[in-house]
């Protein structure tokens, strides 16, 4: 694992914030880069199945008569 550097000790609470929240952020795209990386062929979206062939197709049939 990555040594992480010593906080200064002049570190305000704001740059202390941005460092977590760059840390934090790091991790996260190293995360989703080792899952890309596997090739699973996992879908990642949210939504599955939300496009494709209709469950039954529908057929319209217009009134004879009057």
């Amino acid at each position: 694992m990555a040594e992480t550097p010593e906080p200064e000790v002049d570190e305000t609470p704001e740059d202390e914030m941005k460092r977590k929240f760059r840390e934090a952020l790091e991790r996260k795209r190293n995360q989703h880069a080792d899952s890309a990386a596997g090739g699973k062929g996992v879908d990642p979206s949210k939504i599955h199945g939300a496009h494709g062939p209709a469950a039954s197709k529908r057929s319209f049939r217009r009134k004879s008569g009057g």
